[in-house]
């Protein structure tokens, strides 16, 4: 199979683009994100449409924030599209007459970093990523692992703190409360509030109050030495590494891949990420250890997989 479509379904854009069979992007498209589900699907045609008139494409891949079935059809549940056992598989294709692979966006960008990224030169990969919430995606002997019923990997949804902070999904203590960018701003609130005197510089980004930290703020100062912000990071990471040495205890990878936005920042986040892992792995001074490594495609890794595993069929 050759040229391939992906396509990025984000909060603010669909992207789609077209890969070849060595995960580059030859050409890209975007258009905003419709404000209701049927707006969606015809943005995701019109944006393969328009990226693929220049070129010959084989088939398309549809990476989606959500619960995709066993057949990588129907997108039984979207948390921020009114998308509830929608068979997008079937509207697109009749619509682009192209075959369709519907995926979670998360396994996508998982799929992408470990042909292309990486996770290149391992067979057993294990990718969470660190936006605003948590995700994640398995590879286990170079296979993409969905699961029985195809909604495997959603780690920011395991529990880690009995009747813990509330999560958006309905439950309490989830992973994904205490590790993510939302965890992020939140610890920077409470330590600028609790000690501004060690929050001058992260203060100073905003509007001079803890409400008003973002976070863009809180990486600007962390890497101007503002306490606070140091701190915030190192809470993060301790929730992010000790998570890590469980999924170690499960699954037993070579390598732990961190992408999401939180990893743009490197080895801020990264170096306490290791040093958590290490503390909590369980025989920790007696086995191998794993590495755990930033991902490499950024932004691109969930079009380029997603493009890549319709390629796979």
């Amino acid at each position: 199979m050759g040229l391939t479509i992906g396509v990025d379904i984000g909060g603010t854009k669909i992207a789609a683009g077209v890969v070849d069979e060595e995960g580059t992007i030859l050409e890209t498209y975007k258009v905003p994100t419709p404000p209701t589900a049927d707006g969606v699907t015809e943005a995701i045609c019109a944006a393969v449409s328009e990226v693929s008139s220049s070129h010959t494409i084989d088939a398309v891949g549809i990476g989606a924030a959500g619960y995709v079935d066993d057949k990588r059809a129907t997108v039984l549940f979207a948390p921020n599209i009114n998308w509830r056992h929608e068979p997008l598989k079937d509207k697109v294709e009749q619509r682009i007459g192209l075959p369709v692979v519907v995926e979670n966006d998360a396994n996508c960008a998982a799929w992408g970093e470990y042909r292309f990224g990486a996770g290149q030169g391992h067979e057993d990969v294990i990718c969470i990523t660190l936006g605003t919430g948590l995700g994640g995606g398995i590879i286990i002997g170079n296979k993409l692992r969905r699961g029985r019923f195809g909604v495997a990997a959603e780690f920011g949804h395991i529990r880690v703190v009995p009747d813990g902070l509330l999560c958006g999904c309905g439950s309490q203590g989830c992973w994904e409360q205490y590790a993510s960018g939302r965890a992020l701003v939140r610890y920077a609130k409470q330590r600028a509030n609790a000690t501004p005197e060690n929050a001058a510089i992260l203060l100073s980004l905003g509007d001079g109050t803890p409400e008003g930290i973002e976070g863009k703020h809180i990486s600007q100062a962390a890497r101007q030495g503002d306490l606070v912000a140091v701190d915030a990071f190192r809470e993060l990471a301790r929730w992010a590494g000790a998570g890590l040495a469980d999924l170690a205890s499960l699954f037993d990878p070579s390598a732990f891949i961190v992408g999401g936005g939180v990893s743009d920042e490197g080895d801020l986040v990264l170096d306490p990420i290791r040093k958590s892992f290490k503390r909590w792995l369980v025989g920790g001074a007696w086995r191998p250890h794993a590495q755990v490594l930033a991902a490499q495609l950024g932004g691109k890794a969930g079009l380029v997989g997603a493009a890549d595993l319709a390629r796979q069929g």
